[in-house]
This record gives structure tokens, C-alpha cells and sequence, in this order.
């Protein structure tokens, strides 16, 4: 197909970025903001990654569906994207439950996109885009959209594999020789493996793409029905034996041998997304120029290192593996392995290894930290250690499977 078709078809796509989630498996990242809010990798929020693909795919009529503590959620998106010009159809708007189907708040994906149909008939494409808001990832969805037009399909599921010790988190996908999706099983406990690769299974990544007419066709159907109202649990599965489902194999645009895509829903996969990010080759590719990655960024000055004189022979601020932010001064201190958000002051002597510091954190004089993702606004007091004594640290503050230790927002610590 040519690129100007696909230009005049995306320009018929809306998306529908679903943001409502409570994200209790990021407690307590997620206690005063919803999980697509919470910072990742400095200066960026979890949904800028797909906000990002949806504007470097050239798709801009895009509604975010929140819910739960959306405050923060809501500010960042006028603040961040708040870019497109409305009278030329374009749009990144948040859209809270508008309850105009039932007095409840959502009750699953599916019934976010039933509650919503108002929006559909304002709107009046001739596809959507569902997308997930809690995923890190690069996809060109002009790519999935040619892919669907070729097959003619009712939906198509973007899949990508993951190893089979980890693919009970997910839907699992089987599909034919033409990709016709034929089983759709979601989170099983025991998942199948792909024919080829025994030990890696093919998953669905939580998106998407139908035809408008299905779409308001199924979730009015569901709606009727006593199910979980999800996508994934009931409205794919229920189509397979009539409907034209199709798996779109993930076509990564980050560049790297590897795909790289991270559901980062749990604490210990937050914490390993931030670390693939300051490695001496980055796993994910923060600097591609062609596929840029857009946030709000206060205007701060640049980060600086000092060397500081105030004890017997002084010593560098020194800064090694690591992402360091805007606005931020490292005064006398060590930092290795570790991701500093916007406006972070850490004092002389102290050091901090393998952590994740959010904006606006004081960390004194001789205080040691490691393994540790410290949330916004928190002051450390001078000689404090925090990851070295998992009993002391259980006493205040969350720990995760791995022993990460998660100091909440604002929490005064002794």
C-alpha cells in the first residue's frame, strides 16, 4: 500500500489509550497517582511511551480513559501534549467516566470503550486503536494498520513472545499460517508454547486495532452479559468462531537485536525497566532521533557535579552508568547504576548504587543507598542507609520479591 494511503487511513483511526487502572500491584508508586503517571527513566511518565508512538505514527485523535487518581495524570497531559491544533481534528483529550450508560465506574476494558460509544458516534471513525497505558515499548502503528487493511480483519492483536515461564501474566495467542488468530486463552496457569520455540510462547500485547462497527457491535453485546467486561477474558475469545481475528507479529522500532517490550505492572519490572535503561549499551534506546520521546520538562538548569571541600581533602561529585536529570547537583557524592529524576540534590560523601531517585529528593551528608527507588519529595537524613538491613528497612518501608526497597512520596524518614 502506499504511504499516502496509509497517511489517509491513520487520519480515520481514533485511539482510545485506556489509563484508569488502580495499579495495586505498584503500591506505593501508585498512591496518589494513577499507574500510567508514576515517572520512568528520569523525566518521562509511563504513558508518554505510548503517546509518543501514537504521535510519531502520525495518529493524533487520541482520548485517555482515566479513572483512579487522575489528578497528576490529567495535569501532565496539559501540560505535556497539549500540542495538537483541535481544528484540524486533532486531539489528546482526557476523558474521566462520564457514567452515561450505568452509575458504576468501569468495570473492565471492554465496558471503559461500552461507557464511552458517545465518543464513537461524536467521532465517527472507521477504526480503533485500544491501547494499554502502562507499557514501554516502540511500535509503528501505521505498520499494524496496513497489516489489518490487508487482511481484511474485523481486529487485529499485536503479539509479541515471551519466555514460558513468564507468560501466564499474559494472553495467550495461537494463530494459523495466515495469522488468523484460532485460540485466545487469557493469564493461564499453564500457558502453550509456540510450535517452533518450546520454551517461549506467543502473547498478546494488550492492544487492539477493530473496525468501529465491531467494535461498538461486541462491547454492547458484552455489555448485556454477566462477564469481567475485559477484552482479553471475553470479547476476543467470544469472536474467534465467527469473527476475522488476526495476530500482528510486533515490529520493534527501537533498533536492537532484541524486542523490547516491558509490561511494567509490578514493582520488581518497574525497577528492571529503569536499569535496562543505564546500561553501557542501553537495552532500550532513549537517543533515536527518529523516534523521539516526548514528556513536559520543567525548565531547570543543567545537572552539575561539584567538588566539595568542606571535609579534609575533599572529593567529586562522580556520576558512573547512570542517567542524571535536569536541575540536579551532585555535590561531593557517588552515584553508579542508578536513574536521577529532575531536581535532585545528594550531598557530600554519600552514595548510591543500583536506584531509582524521583523528583525533587534531598539525600544528606554520608547516607548509603542501594537497590532502592525512592519517590518524590522524600528528604534523607544525614548517616541514613537504606537496602543494607532488609530487617530494619522491612519496619518502614515496602520491600518486593527481589528486595528492592520502595520509599513512598513524601514519607518523612528519621
Amino acid at each position: 500500500m502506499s504511504n499516502l494511503f496509509i497517511y489517509e487511513m491513520s487520519r480515520k483511526v481514533l485511539v482510545m489509550l485506556l489509563a484508569g487502572g488502580q495499579g495495586e500491584r505498584l503500591y506505593p508508586l501508585t498512591k496518589d497517582r494513577a499507574k500510567p503517571a508514576v515517572p520512568f527513566g528520569g523525566i518521562y511518565r509511563i504513558i508518554d511511551f505510548p503517546l509518543s508512538n501514537c504521535l510519531n505514527s502520525g495518529l493524533k485523535k487520541i482520548c485517555v480513559l482515566t479513572q483512579y487518581k487522575s489528578y497528576s495524570l490529567d495535569r501532565h497531559l496539559r501540560t505535556g501534549w497539549n500540542i495538537n491544533n483541535y481544528e484540524l481534528g486533532e486531539f489528546v483529550e482526557g476523558i474521566p467516566p462520564q457514567k452515561r450508560t450505568s452509575d458504576v465506574w468501569y468495570q473492565g476494558t471492554a465496558d471503559a470503550v461500552y461507557q464511552n460509544i458517545y465518543v464513537l458516534e461524536r467521532e465517527r471513525p472507521e477504526k480503533v486503536l485500544i491501547l494499554a497505558g502502562d507499557h514501554i515499548y516502540k511500535m509503528d502503528y501505521r505498520e499494524l494498520i496496513e497489516f489489518h487493511e490487508s487482511k481484511k480483519a474485523d481486529v487485529t492483536v499485536p503479539c509479541t513472545e515471551v519466555p514460558l515461564s513468564e507468560a501466564n501474566r499474559f494472553g495467550i495467542v495461537s494463530a494459523d499460517s495466515d495469522h488468523r488468530i484460532v485460540d485466545f486463552v487469557e493469564k493461564p496457569a499453564y500457558p502453550q508454547s509456540t510450535p517452533s520455540n518450546p520454551n517461549m510462547a506467543l502473547v498478546s500485547m494488550g492492544i487492539y486495532l477493530f473496525n468501529t462497527e465491531v467494535l461498538v457491535k461486541r462491547v454492547i453485546e458484552d455489555a448485556k452479559k454477566d462477564t469481567n467486561h475485559d477484552f482479553g477474558r471475553n470479547v476476543i475469545p467470544s469472536m474467534i468462531p465467527e469473527g476475522r481475528l488476526f495476530a500482528y507479529i510486533f515490529n520493534d522500532k527501537n533498533n536492537k537485536a532484541i524486542k523490547y517490550w516491558r509490561d511494567i505492572g509490578t514493582l520488581d519490572a518497574y525497577w528492571d525497566a529503569n536499569m535496562d535503561l543505564i546500561q553501557i549499551e542501553p537495552i532500550f534506546n532513549l537517543y533515536d532521533k527518529s523516534w523521539p520521546i516526548r514528556t513536559y520538562q520543567e525548565q531547570l538548569p543543567p545537572a552539575k557535579t561539584v567538588f566539595s571541600e568542606l571535609f579534609f581533602g575533599g572529593r567529586c561529585g562522580m556520576v558512573l552508568n547512570s542517567l542524571v536529570s535536569h536541575g540536579c547537583i551532585i555535590s561531593g557524592a557517588r552515584v553508579e547504576r542508578s536513574v536521577i529524576s529532575p531536581n535532585v540534590r545528594i550531598e557530600n560523601y554519600s552514595e548510591i548504587y543500583d536506584s531509582i531517585i524521583m523528583e525533587g529528593v534531598r539525600i544528606g551528608k554520608n547516607v548509603k543507598i542501594r537497590n532502592t527507588i525512592i519517590d518524590k519529595f522524600v528528604i534523607v537524613p544525614d548517616g541514613k542507609q537504606i537496602g543494607y538491613n532488609t530487617e530494619e528497612d522491612a519496619g518502614q518501608f515496602t520491600i518486593t520479591e527481589k528486595g528492592i526497597v520502595v520509599v513512598p512520596k513524601m514519607l518523612p524518614l528519621l
